[in-house]
């Protein structure tokens, strides 16, 4: 099959990619079969791998596609996902409910990427990020653990004063607005680490939440992890049906 885009076009590069990689996801020729490889596509396409990749990316953190690494990128099984809608940094949140939130602990820590961090960044594992770990809850007591990693593309230095919102701070200090969150929610039960912060025995059930967010193009900003107790949160997500 030929592949092409415009070169021409206002739309950027890696969004005509990525729409033609949508359109090969619904191509019934793929769904059993992996895509062509990334040399022979971007040659074919007349873009660097790098572009092809940032379009590949994003579609295998929305679970369309699989990578297989030292075997290629196929077309994902179709599963059943959610999208949040209005979503909002957690002090944003919890600001627009009126609940007062408190800080218990703060770590700021320049960190090496694991494989799975850097291929989301899209970086090399020996490029450090800056990890932001916080334990939250109301005065009663804490709630949540988030455990955050950021691009070093943003600029974040570890000397902002992460007690204000996050995202406040990402675009009033580093004019870097998130702009698309991709999230998965599931079940997990507390590790020796996480039940130490959340003051619960190691086992019990914890909500765990995965959120990848990224900037106006579509580029990674930060990588979050966040553990609440089960009985102390509720995660509300509200859909709208498409006609």
């Amino acid at each position: 099959m030929k592949f092409s885009i415009d070169h021409k076009s206002p739309v950027p590069l890696h969004i005509q990619a990525e729409e033609l990689l949508r359109n090969l996801i619904k191509d019934p020729e793929y769904a059993t079969k992996f895509l062509p490889n990334e040399v022979d596509m971007a040659k074919q396409l007349a873009i660097s791998r790098t572009t092809l990749r940032q379009a590949l990316n994003k579609l295998v953190y929305e679970g369309l596609l699989i990578r297989k690494k030292g075997i290629g990128t196929k077309v994902a099984e179709v599963s059943v996902s959610s999208k949040a809608s209005n979503w909002l940094s957690f002090s944003q949140e919890m600001q627009a409910r009126g609940i007062p939130i408190r800080n218990f602990e703060l770590h700021i820590s320049w960190v090496l990427p694991d494989e799975k961090l850097a291929h989301f960044f899209d970086i090399d594992t020996d490029k450090k990020v800056l990890k932001l770990e916080r334990l939250r809850g109301k005065a009663e007591g804490p709630f949540v653990y988030f455990i955050s990693y950021f691009h070093p593309r943003i600029g974040l230095t570890g000397d902002e004063d992460f007690k204000r919102p996050l995202y406040e701070i990402l675009e009033k200090d580093h004019s870097v607005i998130a702009d698309l969150s991709k999230e998965e929610i599931s079940a997990k039960a507390a590790d020796k680490f996480i039940a130490s912060k959340l003051d619960v025995e190691v086992g019990s059930p914890l909500l765990f939440r995965k959120r990848y967010v990224f900037d106006q193009a579509d580029r990674p900003i930060e990588y979050n992890l966040g553990y609440y107790l089960a009985d102390s949160f509720v995660y509300t997500v509200e859909s709208r049906r498409e006609a």
